[in-house]
């Protein structure tokens, strides 16, 4: 059995991360009804924009993640307004068109940075020992990020007007506009949430993964898994289900001989058997008379 510390520590860090593409997506999904194939593609992006600001172009750290997480999320608006939008009442056409963008995107790095795998100093070297355990102070500040963003987005969501008119959209658009509330505008600033959250996820993991153009495809198969188990547009559902896959995708990586081969495997192995056992995953709702 792995340190038990160890493994904690690494299910935080990897199931942060999770969470934060997860809820987007969720987002995305429990408002607009769509599967966008491009969100992980903006993570990607984003990882590719810290590295080029920093050791590029020499920017500070700060300055840097400003304008990488505005960059990203701009993208990820215009993305929406100018492909998305304009076919979002075909689901086959949105997985299509949002596939293309991200391959569109992973075929752009490949031709502007080759294939050479990029690496990023992490943003506060060394390391803090906690329960006997040295754990990189980028881990620390990480969960730290993950931990106020998460807060800040379920503050967002319930305590303001702007939470309320998302979640009067994600229930029942008609409603939502007979009531005033621009399903359009919503729709809009939903998605440069969820881009941002892309964004900011890339940002963090970018100094503890190689940064290459294909980084986008994993996270993807793992964001639809942890969406499906938690539950399609559950935001609570999608963080808690990031953590339990977080957990397992560790507990396989650090405990069994070549376990970070056969992580995917069992994650897959966990998605179908809570479905066999609750279809509409642990959060979800087979109708719709409930989302977010």
């Amino acid at each position: 059995m792995s340190n038990p510390e160890l493994l904690v520590i690494f299910t935080l860090v990897n199931g942060g991360i999770y969470a934060l593409l997860a809820i987007g997506f969720s987002l995305i999904f429990g408002v607009a009804r769509l599967i966008n194939l491009f969100h992980t593609a903006l993570y990607m992006l984003a990882a590719y924009g810290i590295w080029y600001f920093v050791t590029q172009l020499g920017l500070g750290l700060l300055e840097s993640i400003i304008i990488t997480v505005l960059a990203v999320t701009l993208l990820g608006v215009l993305s929406y307004k100018l492909f998305i939008n304009r076919i979002r009442e075909h689901p086959a056409a949105v997985l299509l068109v949002t596939l293309a963008l991200a391959m569109f995107s992973q075929q752009l790095m490949l031709v502007i940075f080759h294939g050479h795998i990029r690496m990023i100093p992490s943003f506060i070297p060394g390391f803090t020992e906690i329960l006997g355990v040295k754990v990189l102070n980028q881990y620390l500040v990480s969960l730290a990020a993950v931990a106020v963003i998460i807060i800040l987005v379920w503050l967002l969501l319930a305590k303001t007007k702007l939470g309320i008119a998302i979640r009067a959209t994600a229930n029942d658009p008609e409603v939502a506009n007979l009531m005033g509330i621009s399903i359009s505008r919503i729709l809009m600033i939903t998605m440069g949430i969820a881009a941002a959250l892309a964004a900011v996820a890339g940002v963090l993991i970018a100094p503890a993964r190689a940064i290459t153009p294909g980084l986008w495809t994993s996270p993807l198969v793992m964001i639809m898994v942890i969406v499906v188990l938690g539950g399609l547009g559950s935001i609570k559902g999608s963080i808690i289900g990031a953590f339990i896959i977080g957990f397992i995708e560790t507990l396989v990586t650090i405990d069994l001989p070549r376990g970070g081969y056969l992580g995917m495997t069992f994650v897959l192995l966990a998605m179908v058997i809570v479905l066999v056992v609750r279809p509409g995953g642990l959060f979800g709702v087979i109708l719709e008379e409930e989302r977010l």
